[in-house]
């Protein structure tokens, strides 16, 4: 019984993301969508701009604390509609705050078990502990690693909540500036062709993204293997 509840809080979460899901409300924000209801929706905002930032805030909430499938379609909106600063903050606030719940939720629930874990996961965990801090930073940073599953990981590999924290906050603002400006793209875009076509990818507003995020996750194993490479360099200098 103590197992299960335990487990109850991510299950539930768990359960609700699937209904979302299953629901497809993700439809209501592809950008097609979003951009033939671009002038009704900018209206709404600039008559209740609170209320449309807390929307923003608690979209992404929902989505991160479920572990959507998809949420970036979220993000994307909220840079067609709030340009890259106001979508940036908001998706940014809504992101880390869903990333605590389902955090805390997955903590709960691996620290349920009393058994001895098997030597893998036990080397593992030594792994990561061993650099937590470039790790979790780069696991936030590569934007292929589904952003729920890197949570549940990191819960887990048992990360300090505070490192959790600070890397979400940066390195998820990191990752959602980019996206933001991706959706700001797509708004450009789609205004001017009617459409999301290939020369998308030509836009500077698409490509400096991608490319800053693609160095931004290479960076912290770039600095480890400096590192290592420079330290028996000093051993021999040292003898």
């Amino acid at each position: 019984m103590k197992r299960l509840r335990a487990f109850l809080p991510l299950l539930v979460l768990i359960t609700l993301g699937l209904l979302l899901l299953g629901s497809g409300v993700l439809q209501h924000f592809d950008p097609h969508h979003v951009a033939r209801q671009q002038a009704a929706l900018h209206a709404l905002i600039d008559a209740h701009p609170a209320l449309a930032a807390l929307t923003q805030i608690g979209l992404m909430t929902l989505a991160i604390a479920t572990g959507l499938p998809g949420a970036i379609v979220i993000v994307l909106a909220g840079g067609m509609l709030f340009g890259i600063g106001g979508g940036t903050l908001w998706s940014s606030i809504g992101t880390t705050l869903g990333a605590l719940v389902l955090f805390l939720a997955s903590r709960s629930a691996f620290a349920a078990g009393t058994a001895t874990p098997p030597a893998l996961v036990e080397r593992l965990r030594v792994g990561y502990h061993a650099h937590p801090a470039s790790y979790t930073m780069f696991l936030r940073l590569v934007p292929f690693f589904p952003f729920g599953a890197v949570t549940v990981a990191l819960a887990w590999l048992r990360c300090p909540l505070w490192l959790f924290t600070l890397t979400t906050a940066v390195g998820g603002t990191v990752m959602i500036g980019f996206e933001t400006a991706l959706g700001a793209g797509l708004a450009e875009t789609i205004a001017r062709e009617g459409r999301v076509t290939f020369s998308l990818i030509a836009h500077r507003g698409i490509v400096l993204p991608l490319l800053g995020m693609a160095v931004l996750a290479l960076a912290p194993i770039l600095l480890g293997r400096l590192r290592h490479a420079r330290a028996p360099a000093s051993g021999r200098g040292d003898r």
